[in-house]
């Protein structure tokens, strides 16, 4: 398939939305000691996580919504509307009064509901406008992340999250208000929803598939139950989802409070009573380091892992020995199967010195990584075009609802727990250790379903080159 410089214009816009996307995501995470100290009376640690799982929550529930309308009508359209709720939703929650938290947590879920449209008719979008190994590389191209996502989730997590950090940290320190630190997106995305009006356009719904001959069959779906019956029937989906659900809640959790944990590490060092008393230096420091660390990390992670899948599919140089079909779910497992153990490194040696957490954290970053493009490859090779927006909806559900949306809510609420009311910074410290302990484990449960996705792979993707289902509904004919 031939594509034209408008496709390119198009996915550039898409690109650009995404990033700002995950960049709000995470500026609030790198003011989040001064957001926790803003509100009357000051949040805890589980009423600061509560703050993302709210977000999460919204755009969890919102996602089947957006994934049912993207199959039936103009994404453009959708997208559009989203994207103007949330830019309106960012800017109303820096307003709040020091004495109404839950009007923030309001606004925090607004933002959900806006986002949800974009995160998860985009990923249709590309499908339908690219096929083959060009499509895996729009894919790495497009999830630079976790970069701390989605992830399942899924999902630019690490780079554009880092971003976040960089950007929230530093223009909250530059004006004095961590407002502007969050402000500041919101107003970068009255320009790119300009774009987006001129310059997106909707393809024509399984078109890159069927130019490359791997679709045979063209019907109508009988409903919205039966999709996702025939989604149910799909293990490939099923194992995938889960392996991917695992990671994000250790991916949120660790961009989430990983930061936050520093800071009580170099107060606990210092003999600070409180880490509110760390000067504005360090915090901006920690939140700069921190988010070039998942920038960088996510950025080498996802090209690594879509390139090295690449040549293990193809059997290039070194890789012959080894070449096979299912490469791309077997990265994933080795992704997380080496994040487990770094990740404990992480947590155990990490009290031993700054230089010492900081190369850890990259390499456990890296491994987390290696499945952002990938993921998404996966589920669209294995499910027909005109059930890619629900596919992708109910993978973020999933993802989000046990992953990143309750991830930084529990670690809050077990730190609380083992903390029993100190707010010292040596004892907030070890109670966010030992409740961060429960990603370790959860990462030995992401490789095995990765592994089991591996398995029923080629059978399902054969049966997608078998039979596809074409939808055309409303504003889409």
């Amino acid at each position: 398939m031939v594509n034209s410089r408008k496709d390119y214009i198009c996915i550039s816009v898409l690109f650009a939305v995404n990033l700002l996307n995950y960049v709000d995501r995470y500026t609030v995470a790198g003011v989040l000691t001064k957001v926790q100290g803003y509100f009357v009376p000051e949040i805890d640690d589980s009423e600061a996580g509560l703050i993302q799982t709210v977000f999460l929550i919204a755009f969890m529930l919102f996602s089947p919504v957006c994934g049912y309308l993207g199959d039936r009508f103009n994404r453009k359209l959708i997208m559009m509307v989203g994207v103007s709720i949330w830019l309106g939703a960012v800017l109303a929650s820096t307003f709040v009064p020091k004495n109404h938290f839950w009007m923030f947590l309001l606004f925090r879920g607004l933002v959900g509901i806006g986002e949800a449209s974009y995160s998860n008719l985009a990923p249709s979008i590309i499908s339908d406008m690219f096929n083959g190994t060009r499509r895996s590389h729009v894919f790495m191209l497009f999830y630079f992340r976790r970069a701390g996502r989605k992830k399942g989730s899924s999902d630019l997590r690490n780079f554009f999250s880092g971003l976040g950090f960089i950007v929230g940290s530093n223009v909250a320190s530059l004006t004095g208000q961590w407002q502007w630190g969050v402000r500041v997106t919101a107003l970068a995305g009255v320009v790119v929803l300009a774009l987006m009006v001129f310059l997106v356009f909707e393809p024509e719904r399984g078109a890159a598939d069927r130019v490359a001959g791997t679709t045979t069959i063209v019907e109508k779906s009988e409903n919205y139950w039966s999709d996702i019956k025939s989604l149910l029937r799909i293990p490939t989906f099923i194992s995938c989802t889960w392996g991917y659900t695992a990671l994000v809640f250790v991916a949120g959790s660790l961009a989430w409070w990983e930061p936050t944990v520093i800071e009580h590490s170099i107060a606990w060092s210092k003999g600070l009573n409180d880490t509110a008393d760390l000067d504005s230096a360090t915090s901006t420091q920690v939140g700069l380091i921190f988010g070039m660390i998942l920038m960088i990390a996510g950025l080498f992670g996802v090209i690594i892992g879509t390139i090295v899948s690449g040549w293990i599919i193809k059997g290039t140089g070194p890789f012959r020995i080894i070449q096979t079909a299912r490469a791309q779910p077997l990265v994933c497992t080795f992704g997380s199967l080496i994040g487990s153990p770094l990740l404990f490194c992480v947590f155990f040696f990490g009290h031993r010195g700054l230089l010492l957490i900081w190369i850890l954290l990259f390499f456990t970053n890296l491994c987390l990584c290696l499945n952002w493009g990938l993921n998404v490859d996966i589920v669209a090779s294995v499910v027909s075009p005109a059930r890619r927006s629900t596919a992708f909806a109910y993978l973020t559900l999933t993802s989000h609802l046990f992953g990143d949306a309750t991830g930084p809510y529990i670690i809050g609420k077990v730190s609380d727990t083992f903390r029993k009311g100190s707010d010292l910074p040596k004892d907030q410290y070890h109670s966010l250790i030992k409740a961060s302990y429960i990603c370790v484990a959860l990462l030995i449960v992401s490789a095995i379903l990765y592994f089991l996705s591996s398995l029923t792979i080629l059978q399902d993707q054969q049966k997608v080159q078998a039979t596809a289902w074409y939808i055309s509904f409303g504003l889409c004919n």
